[in-house]
């Protein structure tokens, strides 16, 4: 996965249980495109300190998710919706074929739940 990508997913699930000001340095940093140097000068800090808060805030979200794997069911879940998009837009496999792997793909989104 895109580093960004995992990054938003990560804070997207995880953000919060990050102090606010771990909250701010990491989204002006990330999201919001800020350049260490400019939110050193704009917090007070070192640049330095800003490189070590995201490395430290990038610890914490990833450890959350090594731990809870929030962000990974939801990619699971995901992937099985989509799956099950395809097979009710398909017409070239049986009723029968299609309905039995919507109940299997359904029963695993229900077993990750």
């Amino acid at each position: 996965m895109e580093e960004f990508v995992e990054k938003s997913y990560l804070f997207d699930f995880y953000g919060e249980l990050l102090t606010e000001h771990q909250r701010r340095i990491y989204t002006a940093v990330i999201f919001e495109d800020l350049s260490p140097s400019e939110l050193a000068k704009e917090e007070g800090i070192s640049r330095q300190g800003v490189h070590d808060m995201i490395r430290r805030c990038d610890r914490i979200l990833a450890d959350y998710e090594k731990r809870l794997h929030l962000v990974e069911k939801f990619l699971n879940i995901r992937k099985n919706i989509r799956t099950i998009q395809e097979l009710t837009g398909e017409v070239s496999r049986n009723t029968e074929e299609r309905m039995h792997e919507i109940s299997r793909i359904s029963s695993q989104i229900l077993e990750e739940l």
